[in-house]
This record gives structure tokens, sequence and C-alpha cells, in this order.
């Protein structure tokens, strides 16, 4: 924050200092996490003013020592925006992969190198999630048969489900959220990790197809048997995707202008 204040986080310090010392003892933190939520602990501790829960909170961090190798590599704490490496993607090349990227239904039958999903997934990996929580799983699904009967679950497919080489479905994991305000992030945050992974699989020669997901109780039972899904574990979207089929039609799809879409007063009219 700036101006930062001398105290801050003092609410919930404790709380959060006492959870990492919980998963370091259940040893099941990712070690990049908890390399993170070490250097940010370390960075905090080293410039908030001390009252007697941020000294009892301290204490204990430093009983917990520091993570292996944390010296060793750059910091993961804030640093100022100019420091951020800078792509040199235009935005006349950023607008041509969009426009580029349109919804395609008709595949070549040869399987998806898992590599590539792999790297489109590490694009989606970067996308903006509220609190960095990423609460999403993508169920990957190779094989033709399983991609046909997963895709005929959903609706809008009939027509093409039986063309679908590969299908992804994204996703939420509500447990990310105790709170009921909370369970709509699920949505927003798989949405904005899908669409990056539908630009990138565009620069790797893979088209794609975002499958609408019905709010209907009986497809949301059909999908949960399918994948055995626990009661905390949502399906988002589906993707189709797959290598497209050079003569498969793809429909046009007039888009608005933007400026028709910014409103600067209260007039709502479309």
């Amino acid at each position: 924050m700036q101006p930062r204040q001398a105290v801050f986080a003092e609410d919930y310090i404790e709380e959060t200092v006492a959870e990492l010392a919980r998963l370091r003892t259940m040893g099941g933190l990712d070690p990049i996490e908890e390399k993170w939520a070490t250097d940010v602990l370390a960075e905090y501790f080293g410039v908030v003013a001390g009252t007697p829960s941020i000294s009892r909170a301290r204490a204990r961090f430093e009983e917990l020592g520091p993570h292996t190798g944390r010296e060793l590599e750059p910091a993961s704490t804030p640093r100022p925006r100019a420091q951020a490496t800078v792509s040199g993607v235009s935005y006349q090349q950023f607008l041509d992969l969009c426009r580029q990227r349109r919804s395609v239904r008709w595949f070549e039958q040869r399987r998806v190198p898992a590599k590539l999903v792999s790297k489109a997934l590490n694009a989606a990996a970067q996308a903006p999630s509220a609190c960095n929580r990423q609460p999403f799983l993508f169920r990957y699904f190779d094989d033709p048969a399983d991609a046909h009967r997963i895709a005929s679950i959903a609706m809008g497919t009939t027509g093409y489900a039986q063309n679908v080489p590969a299908i992804v479905v994204l996703l939420g994991d509500l447990s990310c959220y105790p709170e009921e305000r909370d369970r709509h992030v699920v949505y927003i945050d798989a949405s904005l990790a899908a669409m990056q992974f539908m630009l990138a699989l565009e620069t790797l020669g893979l088209a794609s197809c975002p499958i609408n997901w019905p709010d209907i109780e009986y497809r949301e039972r059909a999908m949960a048997e399918a994948l055995d899904l626990p009661w905390h574990i949502r399906p988002v979207m589906l993707i189709a995707l797959g290598y497209p089929d050079p003569q498969g039609g793809v429909p046009f799809s007039a888009k608005k202008p933007g400026q028709s879409l910014l409103r600067t007063s209260n007039d709502y009219t479309p």
C-alpha cells in the first residue's frame, strides 16, 4: 500500500503463521508456495512495527527457520512494476491473435501431444486470481471415445460431439472459499484462466471451442458421476480442442465494436 502503514495485517498475522507451521508439519506444502510464504512473511516482519500480537507471530515465525534454498533464489516478494519483463507483443499482434481464435467444432482426428496442452496450461496459470488461490482444475480427456462421451453431457454439442478428439472439463474448487459470499469467485477465476488457455492453444497450432455449461441439476449429476466429482468440485465449462480441420466451417460472428461496449453514463440500452 502507498503509503504503507506502520502496523498492518495485525488481525490475521498470528493465524497466518500458525497455518504455515501446520502445513510444514504436515509436509503437504508445495515448495514454491512455501518459499513464497516464507519470503513474504520475512519481508513483512522486517518492516512492520511491533505490537504484542505481531511480536508473538514474529517469534513463532523465527522458530520455523527459513525455507531451504531461499537465499539462493530471487525473493518471492513484491517488486516495482518498472522491473517487470516486457513481452514485446504489440497491440496489433495481440488483436490479430484474438481475431484468429474462433470457436472450432471440426477437428482432424489425430491425438493432441500432451506437451502442447501443458504449455497452454502454463499460460493459463498466469491468469489473475483472487488472492492467487487459483481455485480451478483442468480435467483432460485425450481419448476420443471419452471426449465424445463427456462432450455429449453438455448442451449445444449435438451434431459435432462425435468429432471432438480431446476435451477439457474446467472445474471450480469451492473448498478454496469457506464463505458463501465468495462461491462465485471460482467461476470468475476459472474463466480468466480459460481465455488464456485458449489463446495459448492458438499459438501452438491448436484450436478450441468453449462449451457452455448449463445450470441444470440432472446434467450436474451426470457430470459428477462421469468424473467422480466430490461435492466441492463444480463444472464451470468444457473446452473442446484439437487440430482444426482446414475445410471445417467456422461460423462468422459479428463482434460489437469496442466503443459500443463502453458506458460513461447510466444508459444501459444495448
